[in-house]
C-alpha cells in the first residue's frame, strides 16, 4: 500500500502531497512519522494507494503509526482544501486547525494507573506470611485498590509475591483526565415557554441552513439550544455549541452536563495538555457527542453533526488574529453545509452583517421580546459625570451609584461594576515635563498594578519597576492617569468596607480553574461586588444582581473604528442585562460624559431596531461592512527599514491593481500601523475599502509574493481592530 501524505511543515514549497510506502496499520485520517529532507518528520495520511504513482524504489516507508483510530475525519480534507485555498495557506496550516496543538509530535499520550483485585483465593498461602494474608483480606474489602497505594501500605515484595502466585492480578485502567470536574449540577428540567418551543420549530422545520435567533438578555435562548442539542443527540447526532469566552464555558458546561452527562466535552485553549488530549478523542471516538467551547472547538472531531450553536454570535472572539486568520461563523457555515445540519447564531445584540442577513431573507430570523420571568428588563440611570465633576465629586463613582450600591448591599443583593480597563491606573505620566512611560517592546503606554507594585504591558506581557523618577527630565512628581479595575476594587472597600468584593480580569484568572473559582465564589453568594473587565459582560446568570454599575461607558465610542457606536452599544446592551434576572426587579447606572450621545439612548432603551435601522444608513452612505470590504495589508518585521521598502513594493502592487481595476476600490492609502511597534516587531499597513470581494485573490497573492524571511506580509478582512 501507498499514502498520500502531507508533511507537517506549513511553507509554500512544501504544500504539497508525498507519497511512502506503508502496511495496513495505516489508514486514511492517521498521524505519521515520515523521513522527509534527511530527518524524521509528522505527517498526515489523506489517502492510501495500492499502486504509486511513481517508481517504487523512490519511495521511502512510513517509519510510525500514531493512531490505531484515524484522528482526521472525511470531512477534515473537504474543509483543508477549502481553508487552503480561501485563505491562502499551506494545507498543513489547515489541518493544524483540527488537532490540539499538543497532539502534533507525540507531546502529549494516553495515561494508565495500576489497580489490584484479587484473582484466585484457593491458593494456599502459609499463616507466616501475615502480610500477604492482610493483602488478601484488604482486597476482599476493597475488590479494586491502587496498586501504587497498596504497595505503600503493605509493602511491594508481599503485592509482588501474590501477583507471582496468581492470588491477585495486576491490570491497567487508562484514566480520563476530567476538566472542571467540579462543574456538576442537577437538570432543572425547565419548562418550554410557547415563545421557545415556537422557536423551536421554525428552526427545524425552516429551510434555510442559517437561522438567527434575535433575544432580548434573558429570554431563554439557552434552553432553545439545550432542545435543539437533545433532539438531535436522540436522532443519534452530534453537536457543537460554541461561546465567545472561555470564562462562559464552565457555567455552560455545567448545564450540559447536568443535561446530557458525560455525553459533552470541553474544548479550549485554558485546559492542561492531558485534558485537552483526553477531551478530543472522547469527542473522536464518540464517546461524548457534543462538544462546547470557544473559537476552535468548531473544528471538533464529531461526525454526523446534527447542529451547529454559536452563542453572542456577535463577539469579536469567533475572529481568529493568527493565520489563518478565518471567521468561525464562515468555518461553521462550512461544516454545516457538509454535513447537511442547522446552523443556529443567537444574540440580544446581533452583528450589523448578521442582522442584514436576516432582514434581507437569507437568515431565517427568530424573535424573541421578552424575558422569561416577564420581568421587565432592568431601569437604566443615566449619570452625567461632566456634571458630578462640577458637583465637586471626582471620584469613580457617581452620587447615584453609590446611593444604589449602598440599597443593593443593605437588600442582601448582589452589584457588578463593570470597566473595561485592567489594572490600578491607565497610564503614568510625569507632572513635569508629560513623559508617558511606554514599552520598549511595543508602541502602546505601560499600565500601573498597585498589587505588584510594577508596570505592565497588556500587549507583550512585560514588567517594569515603578518609576522613581522621570527617566526623562529626572522629576519626581510622577501622576497616575486613569481608572482601572483594581483600583476600583480598592475605591469600593474603602467605600463600602462590609462589602466583599472580588474582582475578574485577565490578572486574576490566572491557571485554566481561575474563571470558575471566580464566578463560583460570586454565584454563590460569598462576595456581594463582582468588578470586572469585557468577560463579566455576557452570558452569566446570577439570580442576585439587581444592580449593574457601567463606569466610563462612552469609553469605546471614542475608537477610531467604524464599528465602535455597535461595539458602545452592544456592551452596554449585554452588561445591563446582568441585571434582574430572577423575581426582584433590577437596576442599571450608567456613568458618561456623553449623556446625549445617540447610541447611549438607543442602548438606554433596549432599541436594537433603531439603533440598527441608524448604524445601516450610516454604513450604506458612508461605504462601510456590509456595504463594503475593508482590507488591510500588514508588513511586521524586526528590520524597520525593510519593513518600509516591503510596504512600499506592496503598495505599487495594490496601485497596479487600482489602475485595472479602479471602479472596485473606494479608498486606498499606506501608512504606519496605529500601534507601531508590538512585541518588537514595526508595523506598517495598507488600507484599502473595496466596492466587494473581487481582488481579494490577487491581494492574497501580493502579500504572498512580498513575504520574506524577515518581513511578513499578510492580509486582514474586516478586522476587528483597526490599531
Amino acid at each position: 500500500m501507498y499514502a498520500q501524505v502531507i508533511v507537517d511543515i506549513a511553507h509554500s514549497q512544501v504544500d504539497k502531497i508525498f507519497e511512502y510506502s506503508c502496511g495496513n496499520e495505516v489508514s486514511a485520517g492517521c498521524r505519521v512519522k515520515v523521513p522527509f529532507g534527511g530527518r524524521i518528520i509528522d505527517g498526515f495520511v489523506i489517502g492510501l494507494s495500492e499502486t504509486p504513482s511513481i517508481s517504487p524504489d523512490k519511495i521511502k516507508p512510513v517509519t510510525q503509526v500514531f493512531d490505531e483510530l484515524p484522528a482526521l475525519v472525511p470531512e477534515c480534507f473537504s474543509l483543508m482544501e477549502r481553508i487552503s485555498s480561501r485563505f491562502k495557506v499551506p494545507k498543513a496550516a489547515a489541518l493544524r486547525l483540527f488537532l490540539p496543538s499538543e497532539m502534533r509530535h507525540g507531546k502529549v499520550r494516553e495515561i494508565y494507573k495500576k489497580y489490584a483485585k484479587v484473582k484466585d483465593i484457593t491458593v494456599l498461602i502459609s499463616k507466616s506470611a501475615k502480610k500477604q494474608l492482610e493483602i488478601i483480606n484488604f482486597l476482599q474489602a476493597n475488590p479494586v485498590y491502587d496498586f501504587t497505594a497498596l504497595c505503600e501500605t503493605f509493602g511491594r515484595g508481599a503485592v509482588n509475591a501474590l501477583a507471582e502466585k496468581g492470588v491477585i492480578e495486576i491490570e491497567k485502567r487508562r484514566i480520563i483526565r476530567k476538566p472542571f470536574a467540579e462543574a456538576e449540577g442537577a437538570d432543572a428540567g425547565k419548562t418550554l415557554t410557547p415563545a421557545q418551543t415556537e422557536a423551536i420549530r421554525l428552526i427545524e422545520n425552516e429551510d434555510k441552513p442559517v437561522h438567527l435567533i434575535h433575544g432580548v438578555t434573558g429570554s431563554g435562548k439557552t434552553e432553545i439550544y439545550l432542545k435543539l442539542i437533545a433532539n438531535q443527540i436522540a436522532l443519534g447526532k452530534s453537536a457543537i455549541f460554541l461561546v465567545p469566552e472561555i470564562s462562559l464555558t464552565p457555567q455552560m458546561l455545567t448545564q450540559l452536563r447536568a443535561r446530557f452527562k458525560g455525553e459533552a466535552a470541553i474544548l479550549h485553549s485554558g485546559l492542561s495538555a492531558g485534558e485537552k488530549f483526553d477531551e478530543w478523542w472522547r469527542l473522536r471516538s464518540g464517546e461524548a457527542k457534543i462538544a462546547i467551547g470557544a473559537r476552535s472547538a468548531v473544528f471538533a472531531p464529531l461526525e454526523n453533526l446534527g447542529v451547529i450553536i454559536i452563542d453572542e454570535e456577535h463577539d469579536s472572539s469567533y475572529l481568529s488574529e493568527f493565520a489563518p486568520r478565518y471567521s468561525t461563523i464562515e468555518i461553521a457555515k462550512m461544516r454545516a453545509a457538509y454535513n447537511g445540519c442547522k446552523l443556529v447564531l443567537g444574540s440580544a445584540t446581533p452583528s450589523v452583517e448578521s442582522f442584514v442577513k436576516a432582514k434581507d431573507g437569507e437568515y431565517n430570523l427568530i424573535t424573541l421580546k421578552d424575558r422569561i420571568n416577564k420581568r421587565p428588563l432592568p431601569e437604566v440611570i443615566i449619570a452625567d459625570m461632566c456634571k458630578e465633576v462640577r458637583r465637586g465629586n471626582n471620584t469613580a463613582f457617581s452620587f447615584a451609584l453609590r446611593d444604589e450600591l449602598d440599597k443593593t448591599l443593605k437588600s442582601g443583593n448582589q452589584a457588578i461594576i463593570f470597566l473595561n480597563r485592567r489594572g490600578y491606573s491607565q497610564k503614568v505620566i510625569c507632572r513635569d515635563c508629560g513623559y508617558v512611560a511606554k514599552c520598549e517592546q511595543c508602541d502602546v503606554t505601560l499600565t500601573y498594578h498597585s498589587e505588584d507594585d510594577c508596570l505592565k504591558c497588556h500587549y507583550c506581557g512585560n514588567r517594569y519597576h515603578m518609576l522613581p523618577a522621570c527617566p526623562q527630565c529626572g522629576g519626581v512628581h510622577i501622576r497616575y492617569s486613569g481608572t482601572g479595575t483594581q483600583r476600583v476594587v480598592a475605591d469600593l472597600k474603602a467605600a463600602f468596607p462590609q462589602a466583599r468584593v472580588i474582582r475578574m480580569d485577565n490578572d486574576t484568572v490566572s491557571g485554566k480553574d481561575g474563571h470558575f473559582k471566580i464566578l463560583s465564589q460570586f454565584s454563590q453568594k460569598k462576595a456581594d461586588i463582582l468588578v470586572g473587565t469585557q468577560m463579566i459582560a455576557k452570558g452569566h446568570d446570577f439570580p442576585s444582581v439587581t444592580l449593574v454599575g457601567i463606569l466610563d461607558a462612552d469609553m469605546s465610542l471614542h475608537f477610531e473604528d467604524y464599528r465602535s457606536g455597535e461595539r458602545t452599544f452592544q456592551l452596554i446592551t449585554q452588561v445591563s442585562g446582568r441585571s434582574g434576572r430572577a423575581d426582584a426587579s433590577g437596576r442599571v447606572v450608567l456613568q458618561t460624559y456623553c449623556p446625549d450621545n445617540y447610541i447611549l439612548r438607543y442602548a438606554v432603551n433596549y432599541d436594537y431596531n433603531g439603533f440598527f435601522e441608524n448604524e445601516i444608513k450610516l454604513r450604506k452612505a458612508t461605504y462601510f461592512p456590509p456595504y463594503a470590504l475593508i482590507c488591510r495589508v500588514m508588513v511586521t518585521g524586526e528590520d524597520e527599514q525593510k519593513g518600509i521598502d516591503v510596504l512600499k513594493n506592496v503598495y505599487f502592487s495594490m496601485e497596479n491593481l487600482r489602475s485595472a481595476h479602479p471602479q472596485e476600490f473606494i479608498f486606498m492609502n499606506k501608512m504606519r500601523s496605529p500601534a507601531k511597534k508590538l512585541q518588537g516587531k514595526y508595523r506598517f499597513q495598507v488600507l484599502a475599502r473595496l466596492k466587494s470581494n473581487k481582488l481579494l485573490e490577487e491581494i492574497y497573492a501580493v502579500a504572498a509574493a512580498h513575504t520574506t524571511a524577515e518581513t511578513l506580509v499578510y492580509i486582514e478582512e474586516n478586522p476587528n481592530n483597526l490599531s
